[in-house]
């Protein structure tokens, strides 16, 4: 399993995050458009990218994706307190640590961002996304919420 706080892979999933959030669009859809070479790129050069406002280095790649305003809004539906784009990073880099090798961690975003667990991470307004990360890592790999 993944390496435990992997800054490159926090600041990766905290990008894609900041950037749905910016355009409107699921998660799954900024990694869609941003491709495995560019999250491979971001992954790589994360130490250095994070030197810079994410404002300025997501809008960068939404510039050289060509990322198109969505209407995914889960900040607008949210009826509670909105979690940091940074805590949802955390989320997506801790199951991705836990389920994934650390050898193919760009195949291991991927995989994650285009799985089920994705609509349910980004749903505000359950409690799924601040559960124990060893509860969100067996809901993967079960492939759907344990009660």
């Amino acid at each position: 399993m993944g390496t435990k706080n992997n800054n490159n892979l926090f600041f990766t999933c905290s990008l894609i995050e900041y950037i749905g959030r910016t355009v409107k669009r699921t998660r799954k859809e900024v990694t869609d458009y941003l491709g495995k070479e560019r999250i491979e790129k971001i992954y790589e050069y994360a130490d250095v990218l994070h030197c810079e406002p994410i404002e300025k280095v997501a809008a960068e790649f939404i510039e050289d994706s060509k990322i198109t305003e969505g209407n995914f809004d889960n900040v607008e539906e949210c009826k509670y307190s909105i979690p940091d784009y940074w805590d949802i990073g955390e989320v997506y880099e801790r199951l991705i640590e836990d389920s994934c090798d650390d050898k193919d961690i760009v195949k291991g975003i991927w995989e994650v961002y285009h799985s089920w667990i994705d609509s349910h991470i980004s749903d505000y307004n359950t409690d799924f996304y601040y559960q124990p990360r060893d509860y969100i890592a067996a809901c993967y790999e079960e492939g759907n919420i344990l009660l």
